[in-house]
């Protein structure tokens, strides 16, 4: 275990860094963060029942991009709530962690990449999550709330499950984040590790090791964890052995609390609702489903839909073996995430951090041209991204390109960068689209730089695995990212200088009643709120 984890006192220096990098002091555990939600207005909560089969993700897409929803009563489970929808806002989560807006929390995230918060350790009895310890009722599907997303998939699964491995399997530093499941023997279930991911390099690194891994998945944690955990593919800046608990407690504002585990040798979130101990067997591969299992064929069936906004399918996968199963209270009923994929709540946890990391690489690169990053909704979480710069000398035109093949070339899978200049509201699309039809030169400014390099396997654009190939990790080479520069030349903007209405000059409310400001607003949809806003 690592040293620094051993005491409970936050240096002075760790203190001037709250202000630095969260708001306030926020809410350090899912409990208080359904207080905050309920208190501000923000939950909407239901009695009735609730059934985790396609029931909890059809209503979480109905009302994707809104706001949280608490489920107090779950079908089958008694002991259980489910909250969804839970990142689904994300002016609600600048909100919770204190940070005024999207910019600001680009930047401040990317500080605390830098300025990780060191986690600190807290006894057994201390720990909320090992409030009841499950060493011989180890069926995972009794306790933890499974679901099925669509009526495509024909088992469900447990997607929301946030992998801890901290200390000597992790370089001395700590990594958090998503791996599904699908327990279709007891307390043994697969475990999907995305090629190249933080599980990824230490499963390679320990393949052969007589003993399995022992790690533990955690559920219903911190949102300052669950914030970090989306965090995926910019090892660049994110690298093995970095803090990424220390991170998320430097977004919450107070360290994130660890405990010893209970069956195994390692340390888990002591603030989660729930937690299963256990072991990665590397080796020991099955099927997801029973489906792909009988029929022996990878990638084919289709299974949990993918970030990419297209079906998932049914690998063979690693095992976890459960050797316990800890939680809160039951009569507490402890909270579910049960996270729909390919929603608002995915992509917004899957890009935060992903944005500051490529704000901070460009920053690396070359300190105060990048203005701001965004991973727009339809950019599929890690399959694009936009930069924002701003060039203050004509020595500084062609780093926009650099900035552009390096991203391309550390995020794994990326397929589309798009580069514009100061003037373009980056949260608007319709802008975007504008800049692209007006500002690209097609001979000229669309790079693609790392052909025939590594990329994911849930983009059908990657066609060498679809139709009558399995569909797998070990083929996925890369056709190439495309990067687009469509940043004003320095030196001509005076030539692309767009029109600014003086909407600062006047005020609406001189001329007209709030009711017809109101009816008026309330037909405005699109690209026109943007340009009304900024007068362009």
């Amino acid at each position: 275990m690592n040293e620094t984890l051993e005491t409970n006192e936050m240096n002075d220096l760790a203190k001037k860094e709250i202000d630095a990098v969260s708001g306030r002091v926020g809410v350090k555990d899912l409990r208080e963060a359904v207080e905050w939600f309920r208190g501000k207005g923000y939950l909407v909560e239901s009695d009735k029942e609730v059934n985790p089969d396609l029931e909890i993700t059809g209503l979480q897409k109905i009302f994707d991009g809104s706001l949280p929803m608490l489920f107090n009563n779950v079908k089958g489970m008694p002991h259980a709530r489910a909250i969804t929808n839970l990142f689904g806002d994300i002016r609600v989560v600048e909100e919770l962690f204190g940070w005024q807006d999207s910019l600001d929390r680009v930047k401040k995230v990317a500080r605390a990449i830098d300025h990780p918060l060191k986690p600190i350790i807290i006894s057994q009895d201390e720990a909320p999550v090992q409030e009841e310890v499950l060493t011989d009722d180890l069926d995972v599907n009794k306790w933890l709330t499974a679901i099925r997303h669509t009526p495509l998939e024909t088992e469900m699964t447990i997607g929301s499950g946030i992998s801890c491995v901290v200390g000597p399997y992790f370089d001395g530093g700590s990594h958090i984040g998503y791996n599904r499941m699908n327990f279709r023997w007891g307390n043994v279930g697969t475990f999907q590790i995305s090629p190249g991911s933080h599980m990824w390099q230490v499963m390679t690194e320990h393949y052969k090791d007589d003993e399995p891994i022992p790690l533990t998945m955690c559920f219903g944690v911190p949102p300052s964890c669950t914030y970090v955990a989306g965090a995926g593919f910019d090892y660049a800046i994110l690298p093995k052995g970095c803090d990424e608990i220390g991170i998320a407690g430097a977004i919450q504002g107070a360290p994130v609390r660890l405990v010893k585990c209970r069956t195994i040798d390692a340390y888990t979130l002591a603030d989660a609702e729930y937690v299963l101990e256990g072991y990665l067997h590397p080796r020991d591969k099955r099927y997801e489903t029973a489906e792909s299992e009988a029929a022996d064929i990878q990638g084919r069936f289709h299974f949990h839909p993918e970030w990419a906004g297209y079906m998932g399918k049914a690998y063979k996968a690693p095992t976890f073996h459960v050797t316990a199963i800890t939680m809160r209270k039951r009569e507490t009923k402890p909270i579910i995430f049960p996270l729909g994929v390919h929603t608002a709540d995915d992509s917004n946890i899957d890009t935060s951090v992903r944005e500051s990391a490529i704000f901070a690489l460009c920053e690396r690169l070359q300190p105060g041209i990048v203005q701001n990053v965004h991973i727009p909704y339809c950019m599929t979480d890690w399959g694009g991204c936009i930069i924002q710069v701003k060039k203050r000398n004509q020595i500084e035109e062609g780093w926009q390109r650099n900035f552009l093949s390096a991203i391309l070339s550390c995020s794994q899978g990326m397929r589309l960068a798009i580069a514009v200049s100061e003037d373009v509201d980056i949260y608007s699309m319709d802008d975007i689209m504008w800049c692209l039809t007006t500002r690209v030169n097609p001979q000229t400014d669309i790079l693609n730089p790392i052909p025939g390099g590594r990329g994911q396997t849930f983009m059908p654009a990657e066609r060498m695995t679809s139709g009558d190939k399995q569909w797998t990790a070990s083929n996925t080479q890369f056709e190439g990212g495309m990067g687009i520069d469509a940043t004003v030349p320095y030196g001509y903007e005076s030539d692309f200088h767009r029109p600014v209405y003086g909407v600062d000059l006047v005020k609406p409310e001189d001329f007209f009643s709030n009711g017809d400001i109101e009816k008026m607003k309330s037909r405005m949809a699109g690209w026109v709120l943007s340009l009304a806003r900024t007068g362009r």
